[in-house]
């Protein structure tokens, strides 16, 4: 049967789990879907389970020596010391049993949203649990052990020898995702972030263009610290417009990183509601253009997971299902069903109320600081339009 969307959901993917008291919390799927089941916006035969990614297909990626190093560390097998040379057993990422079926299952929910959309089955796939774009070839970092965005367009290419364009939107740099493809011309990565002068992992210059081969498709927007809403989707809108006409993909993988509102406690942007509404329409609306309507999606950052990462994961569905009952007031059913869990009192609207926080004093200056550094972003492919027309 052929499906317009699909939701990759198995309560197994809530074994991702670091710790209690550890930031990345992955009951925001279940919250999100909650939210979409009394919104009567997602039936069962929507939901589609993860299958576990092979040892073959992480190694697509990941070097064989860190997979096996996961494996011992989710054993209790792995000494500290060896395991701080692979990034696992740290503040960020410490070690937590079973770990490498957990991420596995990460890993392989992405994989199959890519089967399920390249293979025709359906036009778009989401997958909350994906977006892990910290990790490296060997080593674990800033909560990512498996990298399942870098699995998956590796996959692509092997597999279905399309050309993938990755839209990171999560307030950190999409750095692992980057390097992976960075001498790579059949991937194209746009990444819009907060600057790197301030927040984890400290890279995305504007100047990280790619290398031999390549250079020319690595895109980076870092914007600056407390950009607000307006600011933040003239970058968006603009860059994704540009960079998408440029590379002309076969299929688009946006990561969805919740992390830039102004309520999330580990990032310093003050963008609202107002972006998670525009950033899948604008995404939905290339796949069309460009893809067919192929259209991968995937979660990433996000550690207001009360406030706000339902509402911000819950528009991506509603945006793949054209669906437009999200506006005013929030189901009741979800408020009661969580408002005993939360430690903070649940949104009861779709959107923020207006004084959200008080006005950034600083608006002009990093609008325009912004407003230069897209300048310089899409400096090569305005130049080579230049070029070309004369």
């Amino acid at each position: 049967m052929i499906q317009d969307s699909i939701f990759i959901f198995s309560e197994d993917l809530l074994n991702y789990k670091f710790s209690e008291n550890h930031p990345f919390n992955q009951i925001r799927i279940k919250l999100t879907l909650d939210l979409l089941k009394n919104m009567n916006a997602i039936q069962e035969l929507h939901l589609i389970p993860p299958r576990t990614a092979s040892d073959e297909e992480l190694h697509l990626i990941h070097d064989p020596s860190y997979v096996n190093a996961v494996k011992l560390a989710g054993s209790g097998q792995l000494s500290a010391g060896v395991g701080e040379n692979y990034g696992l057993g740290t503040e960020d990422t410490p070690i937590f049993p079973n770990m490498h079926e957990a991420s596995s299952l990460l890993v392989g929910g992405t994989l199959t949203a890519v089967d399920y959309v390249m293979s025709g089955r359906a036009k778009h796939a989401l997958h909350l649990g994906g977006g892990l774009h910290h990790g490296f070839r060997g080593k674990a970092s800033g909560f990512c052990i498996y990298n399942d965005s870098s699995v998956a367009i590796k996959y692509i290419q092997e597999k279905y020898k399309a050309r993938v364009l990755y839209v990171d939107t999560d307030a950190h740099h999409g750095d692992g995702v980057q390097w992976s493809f960075y001498d790579d011309p059949d991937v194209c990565t746009l990444s819009i972030h907060e600057t790197g002068r301030y927040l984890f992992p400290g890279t995305g210059n504007v100047n990280e263009r790619g290398q031999g081969k390549g250079y020319g498709y690595s895109f980076n927007i870092p914007v600056d610290a407390f950009t607000e809403d307006d600011s933040w989707l003239d970058v968006y809108r603009t860059s994704l417009r540009e960079v998408a006409d440029f590379f002309r993909p076969d299929v688009i993988l946006t990561q969805n990183g919740a992390d830039s509102h102004y309520l999330d406690p580990l990032t310093h942007l003050s963008s609202s509601m107002k972006i998670y509404r525009e950033i899948p329409k604008l995404a939905h609306e290339i796949a069309h253009q460009y893809c067919n309507g192929k259209w991968i999606a995937v979660g990433g950052g996000g550690y207001d997971i009360w406030r706000v990462v339902p509402r911000a994961w819950a528009l991506i569905w509603l945006e793949m299902t054209e669906n437009s009952n999200c506006y005013g007031n929030l189901p009741p059913e979800w408020i009661n069903n969580w408002m005993d869990a939360s430690p903070v009192a649940l949104p009861v609207q779709w959107e923020d109320p207006d004084d959200l926080y008080q006005p950034i004093p600083r608006k002009m200056e990093i609008t325009e600081k912004n407003a230069q550094t897209l300048d310089k972003a899409l400096y090569p492919i305005r130049n080579r339009s230049k070029t070309n027309s004369m």
